[in-house]
């Protein structure tokens, strides 16, 4: 089965869904990972852009990732490109991979990027055009700094329906994600190791086990 991350900045995939794509690797399944944004100069200096392409590198091949593309669309500044290119760029990757799950960011995140991607994903897969792509379920992961940084808002808040069981694997994650020197946080920051045990912690209890990830269910065609 393929499996497919779409993140709007690296790191988020790793936050929002790590443990499960672990998971999706231990059970023989190909993982196809979708960056959508990256630093740009002058904005960021060189240097540092040359060290965050290095780190997703570090990352694709610690998640053993068959394939990764980086669409190079500017970071934060998403609401001032061409959304049909956006689009495009993103049902591109998806005819070529042909995932049966895709995992997304979420809508009510706090980063606009967050809100774009996701509107650019789902007017892909609309439901008339998920079979043709393959794709049979879409679930939205939440991604700490970002889902519960973002203002109360009832209609675009992040309601868990999917829970994963990540025990075996929620130490590699935070291994993994400490890969991401320029985006990790010390603690107690929200992407300090000890908030991210903590809200997997706290997902786990939700059904009874030590450590698990929370995802809300977009769509799912049976």
């Amino acid at each position: 089965m393929n499996v497919l991350a779409i993140a709007v900045h690296p790191d988020d995939e790793t936050l929002g869904c790590g443990g499960t794509l672990l998971k999706h690797k231990a059970q023989g399944d190909d993982l196809f990972w979708l960056v959508v944004t990256q630093a740009h100069e002058p904005k960021w200096p060189k240097e540092l852009i040359l060290t965050k392409a290095q780190e997703v590198e570090a990352v694709a091949q610690a998640y053993g990732i068959r394939q990764y593309e980086k669409l190079g669309f500017p970071t934060v500044q998403l609401d001032q490109i061409d959304q049909f290119q956006m689009i495009e760029a993103i049902r591109a990757f998806i005819e070529k991979v042909k995932p049966e799950i895709v995992y997304l960011v979420h809508d009510g995140d706090v980063h606009s990027d967050h809100h774009a991607v996701y509107t650019a994903t789902l007017s892909v897969l609309k439901p008339f055009y998920m079979e043709h792509l393959g794709v049979r379920r879409v679930l939205c992961y939440e991604t700490l700094s970002s889902t519960e940084a973002a203002p109360i808002q009832p209609h675009r808040a992040f309601l868990p329906t999917v829970i994963s069981d990540i025990s075996p694997y929620l130490e590699r994650k935070i291994e993994i994600m400490s890969l991401f020197e320029t985006e990790t946080q010390p603690d107690p920051l929200p992407r300090g190791p000890s908030s991210i045990r903590a809200l997997a912690r706290y997902r786990g209890a939700t059904i009874g086990v030590e450590f698990a990830e929370a995802f809300s269910l977009v769509r799912e065609i049976m």
